[in-house]
């Protein structure tokens, strides 16, 4: 008895040293990450200067998609003067930079490099002059009015911090610029050009967008579906044209297209579950020459957008359905019945991990505070990063939200009612401080989580 007596003992002693053991870790692994923080902090404040110089000219200096020449070099310069092994003309003018620091996880990091054919119009200092001829001939101006310069900056910065934490993570970098992204084609390029097959392959990947609704100092995020899949559809609708005082001579492509138009609204309204999220929208119809002649052909185009991959197929099939129908039941030839066609520009629903994501919200939470850290909604907007995450085996991914609009402007558009100049719009102008700096710490914190040894 008195030896089962000391055992006890011992078994107690034991068990009490290796809770003090795995309380003493885990309080060791919490101020290690509050030191990283603290280290994130001063050296994004001590930085700036060279980041705001950097956005500004990238601001001024915008390039279209499968055009971005000149700014892809600019960014594998700025890779390459930091260390990184850098690829350029990968799937365009993407370019991949590689950083090893030891055995651990790979971790890809991507930034967009593309702007869009508007004309900038916020009046800043540094706004874009530029004007280019597009693919189609026409003279454009050309603006980063979707915020990829504060991506390519919040990307730069977030490259020149982790260099100097080198001795905070072990693993692989896999930093990339992407091109084409306005086009939805950039991420698929750069697949078919070997990203994961020529460059080490990610266990993590992770970006972030500007949010043109949301204040500065916060960031987004949304776990699983959290932007759509894209389509873009033509529909040719075909008749027998005529005089437009004969109309029982015709077959009038006009009143086919109004009916066509009809009855797709009724794809997501009676075809597709309640809880399944789907858009039909016709964005534009043209048809015709002059008021008294019936025309041979009606050119419809749609927008269409969904989360799954079932509803996307079922929304395209009912489509081609009813255009088929509806030109059938007005008594058009069968050589003669509508063409529908997908475009090649399908991007396909970026659809965040969960465990990915909760993961890097108790970081940012941690990092930037919890009052800053927002749950988001799904939206109907696309993005091709979500094609990373499809690849087999699917990778993990998460793409985030960052704020770009002064607390006072939100405000202001809050209580009055007033929309915010939207992603796109002419008038976009993200505020630069802190925007930029909020983006470097939250990429650069989710980064050191992802890049620890296992």
């Amino acid at each position: 008895m008195k030896l089962f007596r000391l055992w006890l003992i011992a078994a107690a002693v034991a068990f009490l040293l290796f809770l003090v053991s795995g309380n003493s870790l885990a309080q060791n692994g919490e101020n290690a990450r509050a030191l990283f923080a603290d280290e994130i902090h001063s050296s994004v404040e001590e930085d700036y200067p060279y980041l705001d110089n950097l956005y500004k000219y990238l601001h001024a200096h915008p390039e279209l998609s499968f055009h971005e020449s000149e700014t892809a070099a600019q960014i594998a310069e700025e890779l390459g003067s930091l260390g990184f092994e850098v690829t350029t003309d990968v799937g365009g003018h993407g370019l991949v930079g590689v950083l090893k620091n030891g055995d651990g996880p790979t971790v890809m990091i991507r930034t967009d490099l593309d702007a869009l054919p508007v004309k900038e119009n916020t009046g800043l200092d540094y706004a874009s002059t530029v004007t280019t001829t597009d693919d189609q001939g026409k003279e454009v101006g050309v603006m980063h009015a979707c915020g990829h310069d504060v991506h390519m900056t919040v990307f730069t910065g977030t490259a020149r911090i982790l260099t100097q934490m080198k001795d905070a993570w072990q693993g692989t970098l896999v930093l990339i610029g992407q091109p084409a992204e306005e086009k939805g084609a950039g991420a698929k390029a750069m697949l078919a050009d070997g990203l994961y097959t020529r460059f080490p392959r990610p266990d993590y990947a992770i970006a972030l967008h500007v949010n043109a609704g949301m204040p500065t100092r916060s960031i987004g995020y949304c776990k699983g579906y959290a932007l759509a899949n894209v389509d873009a559809v033509d529909i040719l609708v075909r008749g027998i044209g005529g005089h437009g005082a004969y109309p029982h001579t015709t077959k009038d492509p006009v009143v086919i297209s109004a009916q066509i138009i009809m009855a797709l609204q009724t794809i997501v309204s009676r075809e597709i579950k309640p809880i399944e999220p789907a858009v039909v929208t016709v964005g534009s119809i043209h048809g015709g020459t002059k008021h008294n002649i019936i025309p041979d052909e009606v050119h419809l185009q749609l927008t269409l957008r969904s989360y799954s991959d079932q509803v996307r197929n079922q929304t395209i099939a009912t489509i081609r359905r009813i255009s088929k129908g509806i030109a059938q039941a007005a008594g058009v030839p069968e050589g003669r019945l509508p063409v529908v066609t997908v475009q090649d520009e399908f991007t396909p629903a970026t659809y965040n991990d969960p465990e990915l994501t909760e993961r890097l919200v108790k970081v940012w939470q941690r990092t930037l505070g919890s009052e800053h850290v927002v749950k988001t909604e799904p939206v109907m907007g696309g993005e091709d990063f979500g094609r990373y995450g499809r690849e087999e085996p699917n990778l993990p991914i998460c793409m985030f939200w960052l704020g770009t609009v002064s607390y006072d402007s939100f405000e202001d558009s809050q209580q009055e009612g007033e929309p915010l100049p939207s992603l796109h719009s002419s008038r976009f102008a993200p505020i630069p401080e802190p925007t930029i700096k909020t983006g470097v710490k939250a990429m650069t914190s989710a980064a050191l989580e992802l890049l620890q040894a296992n």
